[in-house]
């Protein structure tokens, strides 16, 4: 595949700090960005996803579907020039973990 097809991204967490920038295909799919996150969480965070489930990806003020590709998720960038396009991470523990804490606590 051409370079020039890839798209750039990256991912601001919580505290203002990123994750990337990385190159994806046009074809990646919303849940293999949650996936290489989950795998690429700095250590030293206080707060991180066990799971891709835990994680919500947010860009152009929309929350991004597991199914849909990067490059659905471009179209309001399409017409921007070669440039990195920032996505936010949410952490949102899963409900079975949220559930535990409310019986237990």
């Amino acid at each position: 595949m051409p370079d020039e097809d890839l798209v750039e991204l990256k991912f601001r967490l919580y505290d203002g700090s990123d994750i990337g920038p990385f190159r994806y295909s046009p074809a990646s799919t919303v849940a293999m960005l949650k996936e290489r996150i989950v795998t690429e969480w700095p250590k030293d965070k206080k707060i991180a996803p066990k799971a891709a489930n835990d994680v919500k990806l947010i860009s152009a003020g929309k929350i991004l579907e597991n199914n849909k590709t990067v490059g659905q998720c471009r179209i309001p960038f399409g017409e921007l020039p070669k440039g990195v396009i920032t996505m936010h991470v949410v952490v949102q523990p899963s409900l079975a973990e949220s559930k535990n804490r409310k019986e237990g606590g």
